[in-house]
């Protein structure tokens, strides 16, 4: 049977992967208590809506990291959405390709949905770059799409760029606080993947009367936890590209942030 990773070597991975190879880990970055499994979710939708399509659905991976599927990169993998289908029964096979089992294979964190007016029930899976599932996936939601809109483009819904999800601007925490990314037209990798469009996450600090920190998530994670000394921070996201320079492909709102002790 195919191996998952385990929990020591995804929270390991996570916590490696926020410094780029040749530099120590930030000491902010840690992990939750107690350590939740490794998970893929909704981040804009639950069990129960109802909605009108087109629709952006967005994407969310807990305790691990996406990779395109251009090469092998350990405890990485891709998003797969699942429409009206149960979880496989063979986890040691690869995933069919349909209009049940949709791909994203280049590290897509959304989907426009382009659904018909009914009832569907969907989940995440995530798998490695050859589709053999791993056991990290979501709970099923079932929504309801009340009608469809012809008349709106979907291309028009996507607009390249990255939001901090989480935490809200003007919110008091505190520590660790639980940051989540989001990436719209653009695609997240683990920096070993060299692709066009492709990034990785940044999430850049500035205290209020300090100096600036600048956290990279070279593994593809989209999500993660700090712990910061207490004080007020402008938190801001970037994607920074995993080609040669690393130039900014963009860079999020700035959120106002208080830590408390």
């Amino acid at each position: 049977m195919k191996k998952t990773p385990t929990l020591l070597a995804l929270g390991a991975a996570l916590l490696a992967g926020a410094a780029a190879a040749d530099e120590p880990r930030h000491p902010w970055v840690t992990l939750p208590v107690p350590l939740p499994q490794p998970s893929t979710y909704f981040t804009n939708l639950k069990d129960g809506d109802r909605i009108e399509t087109p629709f952006v659905l967005r994407f969310g991976l807990s305790r691990t990291g996406l990779a395109a599927i251009t090469q092998a990169v350990p405890d990485t993998g891709h998003h797969h959405l699942l429409v009206n289908r149960d979880l496989p029964l063979d986890f040691r096979q690869p995933l069919p390709f349909n209009d049940q089992y949709r791909h994203f294979g280049k590290g897509q964190m959304e989907t426009v949905l382009d659904f018909k007016p009914g009832s569907y029930t969907l989940r995440l899976l995530l798998a490695d770059h050859k589709h053999i599932p791993y056991f990290i996936y979501s709970k099923p939601m079932t929504i309801t799409v009340t009608a469809k809109n012809e008349r709106v483009d979907p291309k028009s819904l996507v607009q390249p760029g990255v939001t901090l999800l989480a935490p809200r601007d003007g919110q008091t925490l505190a520590a660790p606080i639980h940051l989540q990314f989001h990436a719209s037209g653009l695609n997240v990798s683990h920096v070993d993947i060299r692709e066009p469009n492709t990034g990785h996450f940044r999430v850049v600090a500035q205290a209020k009367g300090g100096a600036s920190e600048r956290i990279a998530f070279t593994n593809g994670a989209t999500e993660a936890w700090l712990r910061p000394p207490p004080g007020d921070y402008v938190f801001r996201l970037e994607l920074v590209a995993n080609a040669p320079g690393g130039a900014v492909l963009a860079s999020s709102a700035p959120v106002a942030v208080k830590v408390s002790r």
